[in-house]
This record gives C-alpha cells, sequence and structure tokens, in this order.
C-alpha cells in the first residue's frame, strides 16, 4: 500500500530510496608506500593493500611468517586499524608499530584472523604500522584486500548538505520568478559570446535549472557550455513556452553554419513551442535527454537553404516529440529510445534505435538505419527538488531491449544530496579523492577544474555526474580518472581537457586483463567528452580505455582539436587514439570520435556492439610520409583487432579533409577481421569538398572519395561482409 501511494504521489514513477552513504573517516594509511615480506606476483603488490580500491589486493607467497607493513610519513597516535581479509587470512598475527622501520612493539595481542571485514581497536603510535602474520588459516599466502590505519590524523569527515550551494554559475528559477528576469539572466550569458573569439574555448559556465511548475515566455538562446534543465522528477513537471533554441548566425569565425555549435545541453523538462517549431540545430557533445516537445522539432539552422547553413551531428535520446522532427541540413544524428510522430529528412547517417514512430530502415536511400531495440540502456542520472524543497539526484534502472522513454513511470533509485560531495572549481584531487573514500557520490558544479592526481572511483555504485560542463585538466602528465572493475558506477556529464603534459591515458575504466562479469550491473559513461587541444596545448596518449566487461558508452564525443583557443598542430596537440576497448561485451550507444593521429578507435574485446559512429580523419597530416600505418597508407577510423571472433556496428561514418594537404590519402575508413561474427551495417565515406582520399570504405572494399560523381557524394555499404 505505502509503494502504492508513493507512485501516485510522484506521479506514477517507480522509486526506490538509496541507504545513506558510509561517512567513514579517511585512513591515514591510504595511499601511503608500503612494503611486505613477499609477493605472490607483480599482480598483487604491497601497495594494493593500501590504495582504497576493494578490488585489488596484495598476497604473499605461500609460506610463514610474512608482514606487510605502511609508513605513515611521521610519528602518528594509532587508534583503530581495520583489514579486509582475502579468503587466505592469517590464523593468527599482531600488529606492530615502529619509529624507524626496524625495532618493532606490539600494539595487540596475538590475534585469529577471519574472511572479510575485521576491525581492532589498538593504542600505539609510530611512522611504521605493520601486520605481522605468524600462521595461515590456509595452505596459501596471507592475502589483504585492505589494510587500514586510523589515528588522531585522520581527515575528519567532509559535510554534504540536502540543499547545497551549486555556486554562482548556477541560476534556480521558480514558477514565480517574473519572465523578464529569466528572459534578462539568459540573454545576458548568451549575448557576451555573440561573435566572440574566445567563448567557445572561454571559462564561461552557464546553468539556469527551473523548478516544476509553468513559466511564461521564454525565449532562450542556448550558447556554449550553457545547460537549460527542469527540476521536476519528470519532464512535464516543468513547462517553458516560448522556446531552448539553438541557431546559426552567432559563432564566431563560422557563422554561416552551426557545425560548431557544442557543449551545450537541454534536459528534463517540456517546451510548448512558440510558432510550433523548436529549433536545436546543434554539433556535437550537445545533447537533448528527457525533454518533451509539445509540438515540432527542427535541427537545422533558419539558414539551411541554398547550400549554407550545415549542422552536425547530435544525440536525441528518452524524448518525446508530439510532432515532426525534421533534420533538414543535419549531417547526422542519432536518437535513442524515444517516441517521436514523425521524422523527415536525412543527409549522410541518420540512426535510430528504440524509437518508436522512427522511420523505416532503408539506407543508404533514404540514409535511415532503424533497431527496433536498444540492447541495454541505463538513462543518465539527473537532479531534481522533491516536494520538501530538498535536492536528490535519481538514477534510472538498467532496462533490456528498450524502446520508448522510460517516464513517466521510470524505474530507478532516488538518491539524496547529502550522500553527494557538492565539488567546486579549486577543489583539489586530495580533496575529491577523500570525498570518494568518505563513500560519498560525486556532484560537480561548472568550472574548471586543475587535477594534479587522478581521482580514483574504488565503490562499486558510485555516481559522479556533473552539471554545466565542468572540465576537468590534469597536470603534470597523470590521469584525471580511473574506475575500478567495479559493479554499477555511473559517470556523466564530465569533460576532459588534456593538459600541456602529455598524459597516458584520460581516463581508464576497469584493469588491463580482468574479465569480471557486470552484465547485471555495467558501468555507464553519458556525455562524457575529451578534447586534445582546446584553451591549452593538450597532448594525450589515449583519451580512453575500457577494460571492464559489460560496460555502456553512452555518448562520448573524444576530440583531437581542429582549431582551438590555442594553436593547434601535427606536433603541437598529439594524440594516437580517441577509444580503446578492451572489454567483452562493450556497448557504444553514440560514438563521436574525431581527429586523432593513429587508429582513432581499437576495438579489442569480443562481442562488441556500436549503435552510431561519427568520424573525422585528423585535417592536419603534413604529408603521405608522416602517417604510415600497419597496413598502409594512414589508419582507419575504426579498427577491429585481429582477433575479434564477434563485432556489431550499426550506422558509421568517416570523412576525410585533408586541408593541410589535400593528396594525402588513408586506404580504409574501416579495418575488420574477415569472419561471419563480425557484420557491419550501414557505413560509408565521405570527402568533405573533395579534400583527399579515403581509398576503400572497409578493408580493400567498397570505393574510394572522392566519388566521381561530385562534390561531397558518399560512398555507402549496405553490409559487410
Amino acid at each position: 500500500m505505502l509503494s502504492a501511494v508513493l507512485a501516485a504521489v510522484l506521479g506514477g514513477t517507480v522509486v526506490s530510496v538509496a541507504s545513506s552513504a558510509s561517512a567513514a573517516e579517511i585512513p591515514v594509511s591510504q595511499g601511503k608506500p608500503a612494503t611486505a615480506s613477499s609477493v605472490e606476483s607483480a599482480a598483487f603488490p604491497a601497495s594494493a593493500a593500501v590504495d582504497g580500491d576493494a578490488g585489488t589486493r596484495w598476497s604473499s607467497t605461500f609460506a610463514d611468517p610474512q608482514w606487510l607493513q605502511v609508513d605513515l610519513g611521521s610519528t602518528q597516535s594509532i587508534s583503530q586499524v581495520v583489514l579486509n581479509w582475502e579468503a587466505a587470512y592469517a590464523s593468527a598475527f599482531t600488529i606492530q608499530t615502529s619509529t624507524n622501520g626496524t625495532s618493532w612493539t606490539s600494539i595487540s595481542p596475538v590475534t585469529a584472523g577471519q574472511n572479510g571485514v575485521q576491525t581492532l581497536t589498538v593504542t600505539g603510535s609510530g611512522r611504521y604500522v605493520r601486520m605481522n602474520g605468524t600462521t595461515r588459516a590456509t595452505p596459501y599466502g596471507y592475502s589483504l584486500w585492505e589494510f587500514q590505519v586510523f589515528g588522531t590524523g585522520t581527515t575528519p569527515a567532509l559535510p554534504t548538505s540536502d540543499t547545497p550551494d551549486f555556486g554562482s554559475n548556477v541560476r534556480i528559477f521558480e514558477p514565480g520568478t517574473p519572465a523578464s528576469t529569466i528572459q534578462s539572466a539568459v540573454d545576458s550569458a548568451f549575448n557576451a559570446q555573440l561573435r566572440s573569439p574566445t567563448a567557445q574555448f572561454g571559462g564561461q559556465r552557464h546553468v539556469f535549472l527551473f523548478k516544476p511548475g509553468t513559466y511564461g515566455r521564454v525565449w532562450a538562446n542556448v550558447g556554449f557550455y550553457t545547460t537549460i534543465a527542469g527540476l521536476g522528477l519528470n519532464p512535464d513537471d516543468v513547462t517553458i513556452n516560448g522556446a531552448v533554441n539553438v541557431d546559426s548566425g552567432w559563432n564566431y569565425g563560422d557563422e554561416s553554419n552551426a557545425t560548431q555549435n557544442f557543449w551545450r545541453s537541454m534536459e528534463n523538462l517540456s517546451i510548448v513551442p512558440e510558432g510550433g517549431t523548436n529549433r536545436w540545430a546543434v554539433s556535437q557533445a550537445a545533447p537533448m535527454r528527457r525533454v518533451h516537445i509539445k509540438g515540432n522539432l527542427t535541427l537545422a539552422p533558419s539558414n539551411q537553404d541554398h547550400g549554407q547553413g550545415y549542422s552536425s551531428g547530435g544525440y536525441l535520446a528518452d524524448s518525446v516529440v508530439d510532432g515532426v522532427v525534421s533534420s533538414g541540413s543535419q549531417q547526422q544524428w542519432y536518437t535513442r529510445d524515444s517516441r517521436i510522430g514523425r521524422w523527415d529528412g536525412g543527409v549522410w547517417n541518420m540512426v535510430y534505435s528504440g524509437v518508436q514512430g522512427a522511420p523505416a530502415n532503408a539506407f543508404p536511400n533514404p540514409p535511415h538505419t532503424t533497431l527496433a531495440t536498444t540492447p541495454v540502456t541505463r538513462e543518465k542520472p539527473y537532479l531534481y527538488v522533491d516536494g520538501a524543497g530538498l535536492y536528490r539526484v535519481f538514477v534510472p534502472a538498467l532496462r533490456r531491449n528498450s524502446a520508448g522513454a522510460t517516464w513517466p513511470n521510470t524505474a530507478g533509485t532516488s538518491i539524496p544530496m547529502r550522500e553527494f560531495y557538492v565539488a567546486r572549481p579549486g577543489d583539489s584531487a586530495a580533496r575529491i579523492n577523500q570525498a570518494l573514500a568518505q563513500g560519498l557520490n560525486l556532484f560537480f558544479t561548472p568550472g574548471t577544474y586543475s587535477l594534479n592526481d587522478t581521482i580514483r572511483v574504488t565503490r562499486a555504485d558510485t555516481v559522479v555526474t556533473g552539471i554545466g560542463f565542468p572540465t576537468l585538466i590534469p597536470t603534470g602528465g597523470v590521469e584525471a580518472f580511473n574506475i575500478a572493475d567495479v559493479d554499477g558506477v555511473k559517470v556523466s556529464g564530465l569533460t576532459f581537457d588534456a593538459g600541456t603534459t602529455n598524459s597516458p591515458t584520460l581516463m581508464t575504466v576497469g584493469r588491463a586483463g580482468v574479465h569480471t562479469d557486470h552484465a547485471a550491473n555495467p558501468i555507464s559513461l553519458q556525455d562524457v567528452f575529451f578534447r586534445i587541444g582546446s584553451s591549452v596545448q593538450g597532448k594525450a596518449t589515449t583519451t580512453l580505455v575500457v577494460h571492464s566487461d559489460d560496460t555502456i558508452v553512452d555518448h562520448i564525443w573524444a576530440w583531437r582539436a581542429d582549431h582551438g583557443g590555442a594553436p593547434t598542430g601535427w606536433t603541437v596537440n598529439t594524440g594516437d587514439t580517441g577509444l580503446i576497448v578492451n572489454g567483452d561485451d562493450v556497448l557504444a550507444t553514440g560514438l563521436f570520435v574525431e581527429h586523432y593521429q593513429k587508429y582513432e578507435v581499437i576495438w579489442n574485446g569480443n562481442r562488441g556492439k556500436t549503435i552510431f559512429f561519427q568520424n573525422e580523419k585528423p585535417y592536419d597530416v603534413p604529408n603521405q610520409a608522416a602517417w604510415i600505418g600497419p597496413r598502409g597508407n594512414g589508419y582507419a577510423a575504426y579498427k577491429v583487432a585481429d582477433s575479434v571472433t564477434d563485432h556489431e556496428l550499426w550506422g558509421g561514418g568517416s570523412y576525410s579533409y585533408f586541408n593541410v594537404n589535400p593528396s594525402v590519402r588513408v586506404d580504409r575508413a574501416f579495418e575488420v577481421p574477415v569472419r561471419s561474427g563480425v557484420r557491419l551495417r550501414s557505413i560509408l565515406t565521405v570527402s568533405l569538398g573533395d579534400v583527399g582520399t579515403i581509398a576503400n570504405v572497409v578493408n580493400d572494399f567498397g570505393g574510394a572519395v572522392p566519388n566521381p560523381a561530385g562534390n561531397t557524394v558518399p560512398r555507402q555499404v549496405v553490409s559487410y561482409p
């Protein structure tokens, strides 16, 4: 009965309320140098027991006695030791301390270990703390997932709140807010960017949040790093009369097109469009999620006729459009799990999965690739305010073979904001990692974050989300973000800029060589964007590496910049590969990877699937000699490893524009092993303006572009092999 009442109050939405996160203090041992008497192998080092990751462990050789010790860096009073034993535990051990690492004092009696977590209250002090094992409980060695030391130097828990301050970049409106106040705020944000030479890579960030209710006439032009979102539990809880508008004509240096309308978003609201049609002429990294258009939607700019006014690729999910969606001069687009009245138009690559009302599959003429369902989905978490005025984050549940929007009966979990650390620009990596170690989720507010260390997510089901394109920049060549091989981590709404010192990777998911089945609760990445070259001359060898099986990659744009606020060029903002997938059963829905200098996507895992792929080859190849790959001229955009036996791709396009040296060619856009389990459907190539050559679509098949029939005429392959 209570569940039924709750569902009625929440508009039919199925909700489970998450329990409070742990508020545990941070051990003084975490991340400190650790040594051991022995290790079973290099895969189980001493450091793994103090890294805060319950998925990594230290394991000794199979002999008695053995020890593990940690250097706290200074003498500290010790009050508690927590040991997280693996199945190979100690039947007898003591806890010892030392000021010099050679003379030891026991601060616990001889103690019997246990399989699992064991907490010991102790009294003592020392710089070094040691678990000294004297007798093993099994024929194997001693094995600890975590060895945690607590004391007077322990960091206090970070504060949280259900009514947090989201910072000065976030404006929150109520239905009683005068329409003139709202209009002035959105106009001020947009007008500051009009034909500005610095706005595209500027530091400005704007988020406009609307509490539940109906709003009078608002015409919101949306510029760079701007988010318009509702704070209802369902999109129809917030109604805007007017428009949330993106058009051409305003961007400095590209006034006649909408091909650089990047980094903006609209989420979780409904629009009654003025004149019956809302315009959203965007390109990459501009998602529209969980939106109800009570009328028509056009995805092309107002000057789309007569060969002008292109837009270049976008993403729509979990939405409803009552009327017609007109794509016009939009060159490519991916729509997922939505309901539309009708779709009109298509230039090169229009892809739909789980879309009720989508056009029939007809590629290449017209260029529609349609799947009735999406194999696996989990919609992006979103912020909302409850009836008591408290903020929460709703995390939609996993769906399989899904179609149509999730709302208003969205299954999932509602998490109170007190279980999130609200990160603000200026927060250090150490403070953010402290929040994670405290058991909190992360909520990034708009702004730029400089990271001198890796953010490490080690707890299953952690939610990391951001609003307003918070931008994380690693310094000193560190990796910006790392997720352990654990269930259910959800990362969304983040932008990563490579730093000026090369990072081997910007983000890693899982551990190399580990294949744990996460099918029941996969890791998911949504609206996560990577840039090599922006306001800084960034460098990164690879932007994203996915090791974890079953990971969902739902809308990313990995972009080595062809232009930026800082100069770009072949030897300036260097990057080899946008995405490497080593995990099995990984699904990518909406994969945008562009301009990298070697293979742009490398897929090594088995049973991978991609629905919609957009690519442009690097513009700035200086000459052919500088760009020779393992199999001839250049590198394919999408490389499936020779060892892969099963892989599927639906709707993929790769384009060339070798404007630095138009004589450059690449032998193929897609490179895959020829076997029955590897299947590509609806793929194409285009030479933009007939600048540069792609000799084949896939392997040695499909023909070359420029196509002799004329300017920018594509080559298309319906199915391969």
